[in-house]
């Protein structure tokens, strides 16, 4: 409950007195007078409010007689501080007047002490606590604390902030963030799995056995930055590679096996300059004759990077001959659909267009 309205100690002003109505402290000051012993047969006078504040049923102290206690003397006699007076239960009420004791009643010279007292401890603890811990004083504004606890905040079910949907992924493109290329994912090729050859970024949907043995797939591409050689031409390179590409999609596997019996032939069928993400690069692509099986194609391709050093990119491209192996014009669908990493607008251009025969 806050206090009740009445003279208080100013928290800006220690040695005056300030009105506070119950709810918020006003604009009326004064200095207090020293206490005037009780008349007899009558306890100590109440504070007045302030002219013009009204005081609220129950809560404010009466307005003492002409003559008495502290503050202005007007109105109607009346008793100390506390509830408004009235009928009690116990006593009859109070006349008015300066007059004794009512008839048949106690002395009133007891009671009045005990609410002075009472008022007293409870203005000294007002006090103290609207000064503020530590002696720290209070705003000029600040109302009297209540022994009220605040009620608890309520959150609102706020649903938590979407978090950014990731980057949707094109199900035909492949993308290759380490050689800043992305590929085109032609119809019956899938990403890699279960893939043992290293940088492979896309193979025929499928596996089938080799005639030598082991696990083979119809159709792989491979990309990869050259890394372990002082040589920049895009040509001098893809010739130097076409060698090792044959012989590891079509001699020896990673363990040693044959899985088409080993290389037995290999022609050239194609060779060029062609423009790749925008930059001049070259591929040379050999048909190659296994002893076991229908054999197949292997070309490599080599371009500048787009990225970092512009270190030469290689793709490498093997597809199995015969009916079972993927067309050749998927070679070409990919070569012409390599993008740098976010362009999609750059590709092609003079040189493009590689005419393979089968």
């Amino acid at each position: 409950m806050t206090p009740p309205p009445g003279w208080y100690g100013d928290p800006t002003a220690p040695h005056r007195e300030r009105w506070w109505d119950g709810t918020a402290w006003t604009d009326h000051r004064r200095t207090p007078e020293p206490s005037a012993a009780p008349a007899a047969g009558s306890g100590p006078s109440a504070p007045s409010a302030p002219p013009g504040v009204p005081v609220p049923d129950g809560f404010g102290p009466p307005v003492p007689p002409a003559g008495g206690g502290f503050g202005p003397s007007a109105g109607p006699a009346g008793g100390g501080f506390g509830p408004p007076t009235g009928p009690v239960p116990d006593r009859p009420a109070v006349p008015a007047g300066p007059g004794g004791p009512p008839p048949g009643g106690r002395s009133r010279g007891v009671a009045p002490v005990v609410v002075a007292a009472v008022l007293v401890a409870a203005v000294v603890t007002g006090a103290v606590v609207l000064r503020g811990n530590d002696g720290a004083g209070t705003r000029p504004d600040a109302a009297p604390p209540t022994g009220t606890p605040s009620a608890p905040a309520t959150t609102a079910d706020v649903p938590a902030p979407a978090s950014p949907a990731d980057p949707s992924t094109d199900p035909s493109v492949v993308v290759d963030e380490l050689n800043g290329i992305t590929l085109p994912l032609p119809e019956g090729w899938v990403l890699p799995e279960y893939v043992a050859e290293p940088d492979v970024v896309m193979t025929t949907d499928g596996t089938y056995d080799c005639p030598g043995g082991g696990v083979c797939r119809h159709g792989l591409v491979v990309s990869r930055t050259i890394t372990d050689t002082t040589e920049t031409s895009p040509r001098a390179l893809a010739e130097a590679d076409i060698a090792d590409a044959a012989d590891d999609a079509y001699d020896r596997d990673l363990v040693g096996r044959s899985p088409f019996g080993g290389i037995e032939s290999h022609r050239p069928v194609a060779a060029g300059q062609v423009a790749v993400a925008g930059r001049a690069g070259y591929y040379v692509r050999w048909r190659v004759t296994t002893a076991e099986g229908p054999g197949g194609y292997v070309q490599s391709l080599v371009f500048p990077s787009t990225v970092g050093t512009e270190a030469p990119v290689l793709v490498r491209y093997v597809f199995d001959a015969g009916a079972d192996g993927p067309p050749l014009a998927d070679m070409d669908r990919i070569t012409k659909g390599i993008r740098p990493v976010g362009d999609a607008d750059t590709g092609g251009g003079v040189g493009s267009g590689i005419g393979p025969t089968r």
